[in-house]
């Protein structure tokens, strides 16, 4: 029977880690989706500043590439920054369901147990 026990605790463990582990996997979706999102408001952020050294009419056919760039990699970057953190509250769900469940988890998340070897 002890051995039952300390299996459930073993999978319970393996369980634990595993929700952890995918939503670290979801927080470095959210910092790429930060990251992609900043990189077009810099580079527009540069135009701007530098707007005085050249005039719209005559660079408007260089610059309509690079503002539909600008536009996809925003939409991009706020697309993985919204599906990283549906990814994390659905962890953090998941590990509150198990803490709630189960006594055994809720001490090992708390880290009031220690596993048996």
């Amino acid at each position: 029977m002890k051995d039952s026990g300390h299996g459930s605790l073993l999978l319970l463990s393996n369980e634990i880690q595993l929700l952890l582990s995918e939503e670290r996997t979801a927080l470095s979706l959210l910092r790429t989706g930060i990251a992609v999102f900043a990189l077009p408001l810099s580079v527009l952020g540069l135009l701007i500043a530098t707007s005085g050294s050249y005039r719209f009419h005559e660079v408007v056919l260089l610059l309509w590439p690079l503002l539909v760039l600008s536009a996809v990699l925003v939409v991009l970057g706020g697309y993985l920054s919204v599906k990283g953190l549906l990814e994390v509250h659905r962890c953090d769900r998941r590990v509150r369901e198990l803490k709630a469940r189960n006594q055994q988890a809720a001490r090992l998340l708390d880290g009031d147990a220690v596993l048996p070897r």
